[in-house]
């Protein structure tokens, strides 16, 4: 949406690596959410990896074959009310931009890839919605997917601790339960791995503790129905409870003679290893009893739009959070920002940007010195080095890419090969922003607040011609030698420079 409106729909897709999930909600004028449809399917993304981390052609058929369905839902949604987001399986695939391709073409809409931590956050914000506002304390979280385990302590609406680790339903089930095999020893490998995992984090999760646990998602909302309907327990779950689901697991001996009143047929398959890793989760954290909620990520995704329509933008308050964590001069980056984007908006018709790209190279601006914090030599690369690998709360993969991408080449020689983290399709855009930030930067290279007047401003698919108030070869000889230096810069890429 635009101008801060509210969307009358929504609708949110999360590409798990067991099931695919969308939910599609309408957005009263005071913010209200209606929950108006719920779609899942078992796609089993994660069982599709091969040994060299590849996605096999199968279980990206049955993945493109299930977003088609969904697209079919929101084919005349504007892509800016769709938020759909792939989690563990295609953070792992070696050919996910393959994938992606195919996959947002049968969907009809982008498809972003958000880090572990980005999920847990979503997944934390989706529940703590759901739960009653009243309630006081620390909140820990957890919801079990089918390749990663996310773990968050928090209070109110915000996610004080996040973690994501490697094991889920898929993945435990894969390795510790092969060919349906339920016997003991299977277990006993499946509970070890998983608390091998938690191993790393376990001291630091109890000594911060939390007043209530809930847990989120198929696999514990699984385990809590068949305690119930076992008769264990009306609601909740515990560390008893599970291991008197196990024994019966066991003595059934496989998935074949299973049968456990409340668990599906499509839950069966991976059942054991999600119930392998929560009952290490309990015994590793110490956790008595934990309540089941509706919401999850796609929830999480939901609120998260919202926030950004009532410019309360997480991603905004990531890069504010870096300027002061590394140091950043606001007041000059601020300056930088701005003339960026003067300069983008001038240049935006005749080269075709998306008017998306203003927000990436205005972040850029933002935080394009953030590298001196590491070192002044070459600090453009440590801030792109920064910018690519560490967890930014709200950006998605790409996104982080862009940016990196962007403060990499704002200075000094520009490499072509930097655009290949990028999509190929990408890459000519990714070039005109780099442009504009490095024009942007050599205007402020004082650190004056003001930069020098642009009279006139034409470009062309691969020419830059700027004209100047003043007359810079009498007034501003130190300006004059830095475009000077930049018209060679700019050449090596096939960018001519004219002023």
């Amino acid at each position: 949406m635009t101008n801060g409106q509210m969307p009358y729909k929504l609708a949110t897709i999360d590409l798990g690596s067991n099931s695919f999930h969308m939910i599609v909600v309408q957005i009263d004028a005071f913010g209200q959410v209606t929950i108006l449809d719920r779609l899942r399917e078992p796609v089993r993304l994660g069982g599709g990896l091969d040994a060299k981390g590849n996605l096999s052609l199968e279980a990206q058929q049955r993945a493109v074959d299930c977003l088609r369905r969904f697209g079919e839902r929101i084919r005349d949604f504007p892509s800016e009310n769709v938020a759909a987001v792939g989690t563990n399986t295609l953070r792992l695939t070696k050919n996910s931009r393959e994938f992606l391709h195919r996959a947002e073409a049968a969907l009809g809409h982008p498809i972003a890839v958000i880090s572990g931590r980005e999920e847990a956050r979503l997944i934390y914000l989706g529940v703590s919605h759901s739960l009653a506002k009243d309630q006081q304390g620390k909140r820990f979280v957890m919801d079990i997917g089918g390749g990663s385990t996310e773990l968050i302590i928090g209070q109110g609406f915000e996610p004080l601790h996040l973690e994501s680790l490697r094991m889920g339903c898929v993945s435990s089930t894969l390795a510790f339960f092969p060919d349906g095999k339920l016997v003991k020893a299977c277990w006993d490998k499946a509970i070890t791995a998983a608390l091998l995992e938690l191993r790393p984090i376990k001291a630091a999760y109890r000594a911060i503790g939390w007043e209530s646990a809930t847990g989120a998602s198929g696999t514990i909302r699984a385990v809590k129905k068949v305690i119930q309907q076992i008769g264990l327990a009306p609601y909740g779950i515990t560390l008893e409870h599970m291991y008197r689901v196990r024994d019966m697991m066991i003595e059934a001996g496989h998935i074949d003679k299973l049968k456990l009143p409340g668990l599906s047929e499509e839950r069966k398959p991976v059942f054991a290893g999600g119930l392998a890793v929560l009952i290490a989760v309990f015994e590793a954290l110490k956790i008595d009893r934990m309540l089941v909620s509706d919401g999850a990520l796609r929830e999480g995704l939901v609120y998260d739009r919202l926030e950004r329509y009532q410019h309360d933008d997480i991603r905004d308050k990531t890069v504010r959070a870096w300027q002061q964590r590394f140091q950043v001069d606001q007041g000059y980056a601020a300056a930088v920002h701005l003339t960026a984007l003067k300069l983008f908006n001038r240049c935006r018709d005749d080269w075709k940007l998306p008017s998306h790209l203003a927000e990436l190279l205005g972040w850029a601006a933002d935080l394009h010195e953030l590298g001196l914090a590491v070192s002044h030599s070459s600090y453009h690369k440590h801030g792109g080095y920064l910018l690519e690998y560490a967890d930014l709360p709200g950006f998605s993969n790409e996104e982080q890419r862009w940016l990196s991408v962007l403060v990499r080449t704002h200075r000094q020689k520009i490499s072509s090969k930097l655009f290949g983290l990028l999509n190929a399709e990408d890459h000519q855009n990714a070039l005109y922003l780099c442009v504009l930030l490095r024009l942007a930067v050599l205007l402020h290279r004082s650190h004056k607040e003001v930069a020098p007047r642009i009279e006139r401003l034409r470009v062309g698919k691969n020419r830059v011609e700027l004209r100047f108030a003043d007359d810079i070869r009498a007034k501003k000889p130190l300006l004059l030698a830095d475009l000077e230096r930049e018209q060679v810069f700019l050449k090596a890429v096939k960018v001519e420079l004219v002023f």
